[in-house]
C-alpha cells in the first residue's frame, strides 16, 4: 500500500470536498481517501499494482480541480490576491445599491438619498460586475458540480442570486408589462450583490483563519537550524540544512542548535531537549549517544554524524503529526458529510415547492420569486460542512502553539469527556526553568557568614551559563546580593564551576565531583 498526501486547488465549499472524495474512492485500487476542505489537502492510500498517482490526479483534474503531491513539509496556501480586490469592489457597490434601495425596502420617502440612486439602469450597471466578475468563482464551481452530476453550495448561490438578478433585469426593461399584470415592479439588484459580497467576505475570513493556523506549524519548523557546519573532504563548510546528507560529520559549537538527528562521535555536552521532552534541565550527552535536531547544545563542542535528515527527522515527524491531525475527520464530521451530500438537492426541491405554493396561492410572481430565493440563500450549507473541519484545524493549531500535540480529530472529540488527568512525572509540569526555593547551610557555618557565603556562590555562578547557575544568580538578585569580582574562573563540563573571589577559592558542583 502506498500513502500520498496531495494539495488541492479549486475547492469552494464542503460539497466540493465530498465530490473529490467520492471521485477518488471510485478509482479501482484506492483503499482509503480523506479530503479536508479546511487544509485543502487529501490523504490517499492506494494499491500501486492497480492504480498510480497520475491516474488519481487525472480523475481529480477531469472533475475541474487540481491535485499536487506534497513531498516535503508544505505550508504555502493559494494566493489571496484575486479575492481581496473582488471583495473590496463588491463591498463598495453593495453599499451604494443598499442605500439606493432603502426607500423601496422601508416604504419611506427618504429625501436625503439622491433620486438617481433609485434608477434601475444605474443599479443594473453597478450590480453586473458584482454578479459576473466578483461572483465568477460561484458560476465556475456550480458548472463543475453540474458536470459531475452533483450540487454544492455554489449551486445554491448561483440559482438564488441569478434568479434575483435576471428577474430584476426583466423588470428594468419590462416594468410597464409587469405593472399591467398587477405585480410589483421593484428591482432586487441589491439582494444578489449583497449575498455575493457576504459569501465572499466569509471565504476571505475563512482563509485568514487558515493562514493564522498554519503559523503554528511554521513556528515548529522555525525551531530548525538554517545551516550546518559540515566536514567534507577535510574541509569545513557552512551548508544550508537542505544540503546535509545522511552520514555527514557535523561540528556543533556551544550555544548552537543541533542541525539534524544524529549520534555524537566526539566530545560531550549538556543538551537542552525541552522542545521535544518538556524537561527544563539540559541532558548530559556524550560519545555514542543520539541527539535530536533543533535541540540546543548548551556547553561543550561536539562532532556528530547525521542519521536522519529532511522529512525523516523527529521535528519533521512532529510537524506531520500536527498536519495529519488537522486533516483527519472526527466521527461527527463524517455524519455532517453524509448530510451535506443530500442537503443541497433537498433544498432545491423545497425552493421549487415554495415558489409553486406562493404563485398558486397569491398569484404574486415577485413574492413567489423572493421567497424561493430566500430558501436557496438561507439554506447554503457552507457552515454545516465547514464548521467541524475549521474547528479541528484551528484547535490543533492552537494546541501546537501551546506545545500540545493532538494525534487525530477523534481524540480531540473524545477529549471533552475528560474529567481527570494523571501524569507519571513532574519534570514536564514546570515553568520550564529551575528556581531556588531555599538557601540552607551545613552545620558549622552558622557563624553569621550565610550571606557572605551566598555572595561567593552568586558571584561565581554569575560567570556560568548552566541553567542551575542562572537560577542561583536570579535568587541572588531577588535578595539584592551584590556580586564580587571573580578570577581564575573555570567551568568543568558535567561537574561544576570554580573560581577565586578575593582570597577565597570557591567550588560549586556535583557531590561526586566535590568528593
Amino acid at each position: 500500500m502506498t500513502h500520498q498526501t496531495l494539495k488541492l486547488a479549486g475547492m469552494s465549499c464542503a460539497g466540493c470536498a465530498n465530490s473529490i472524495e467520492r471521485i477518488i474512492k471510485s478509482i479501482p485500487g484506492v483503499i482509503r481517501c480523506q479530503v479536508n476542505f479546511g487544509m485543502e489537502q487529501v490523504d490517499v492510500d492506494y494499491d500501486p499494482k492497480r492504480t498510480d498517482l497520475n491516474t488519481i490526479q487525472a480523475k481529480v483534474r477531469d472533475a475541474g480541480f487540481w491535485a499536487t503531491p506534497i513531498t516535503e513539509i508544505n505550508l504555502e496556501s493559494r494566493p489571496e490576491k484575486e479575492l481581496l480586490p473582488k471583495l473590496s469592489i463588491a463591498i463598495v457597490i453593495s453599499i451604494i445599491l443598499f442605500i439606493g434601495s432603502l426607500p423601496m425596502m422601508t416604504g419611506l420617502s427618504l429625501s436625503f438619498i439622491p433620486h438617481w440612486l433609485h434608477d434601475p439602469l444605474l443599479q443594473l450597471t453597478l450590480a453586473t460586475p458584482v454578479q459576473f466578475w466578483c461572483g465568477q468563482s460561484f458560476y465556475k464551481n456550480a458548472w463543475k458540480a453540474f458536470k459531475n452530476r452533483t450540487a454544492t453550495m455554489d449551486t445554491l448561490v448561483v440559482l438564488g442570486t441569478s434568479a434575483a438578478y435576471f428577474y430584476s433585469l426583466f423588470l428594468t426593461f419590462e416594468s410597464d408589462f409587469i405593472e399591467k399584470q398587477g405585480f410589483n415592479s421593484h428591482v432586487y439588484y441589491e439582494a444578489s450583490a449583497i449575498v455575493i459580497t457576504l459569501i465572499l467576505l466569509g471565504r476571505f475570513l475563512e482563509k485568514r483563519a487558515r493562514k493564522e493556523t498554519a503559523a503554528a506549524i511554521k513556528q515548529l519548523i522555525g525551531l530548525q537550524a538554517k545551516t550546518a557546519r559540515v566536514i567534507r573532504e577535510e574541509q569545513t563548510l557552512d551548508l544550508p540544512i537542505e544540503e546535509v546528507k545522511v552520514g555527514d560529520i557535523i561540528l556543533v559549537r556551544p550555544g548552537e542548535k543541533i542541525p539534524v538527528d544524529g549520534i555524537i562521535i566526539q566530545g560531550s555536552s549538556s543538551i537542552d531537549e525541552s522542545m521535544v521532552t518538556g524537561e527544563s534541565l539540559p541532558v548530559r550527552k556524550t560519545v555514542n549517544q543520539q541527539v535530536i535536531g533543533a535541540t540546543i547544545n548548551k556547553t561543550g563542542s561536539l562532532q556528530m554524524q547525521a542519521l536522519r535528515v529532511g522529512k525523516d527527522t523527529v521535528l519533521a515527524q512532529i510537524v506531520r503529526l500536527v498536519q495529519t491531525a488537522q486533516t483527519s475527520k472526527a466521527p461527527i464530521q463524517r455524519l455532517v458529510d453524509r448530510v451535506t451530500a443530500y442537503f443541497v438537492p433537498v433544498v432545491m426541491i423545497i425552493a421549487v415547492i415554495t415558489f409553486l405554493f406562493w404563485i398558486l396561492r397569491t398569484g404574486n410572481l415577485t413574492l413567489a420569486l423572493i421567497t424561493m430565493v430566500e430558501v436557496l440563500i438561507i439554506a447554503c450549507p457552507c457552515a454545516l460542512g465547514l464548521a467541524t473541519p475549521t474547528s479541528i484545524m484551528v484547535g490543533t493549531g492552537q494546541g501546537a502553539k501551546q506545545g500540545i500535540l493532538i494525534k487525530n480529530a477523534e481524540s480531540l472529540e473524545l477529549a471533552y469527556g475528560i474529567t481527570t488527568i494523571v501524569l507519571d512525572k513532574t519534570g514536564t509540569l514546570t515553568q520550564g526553568k529551575p528556581t531556588v526555593t531555599d538557601f540552607l547551610t551545613r552545620e558549622g557555618v552558622g557563624d553569621g557568614r550565610e550571606l557572605s557565603l551566598l555572595q561567593l556562590v552568586v558571584s561565581v555562578e554569575n560567570h556560568s551559563e548552566h541553567p542551575l547557575g542562572e537560577a542561583i544568580v536570579r535568587y541572588g538578585q531577588l535578595n539584592q546580593i551584590k556580586t564580587l569580582e571573580v578570577t581564575e574562573f573555570d567551568s568543568i563540563t558535567g561537574s561544576g564551576v570554580q573560581g577565586k573571589v578575593g582570597s577565597d577559592f570557591v567550588q560549586i558542583g556535583t557531590q561526586q565531583w566535590l568528593e
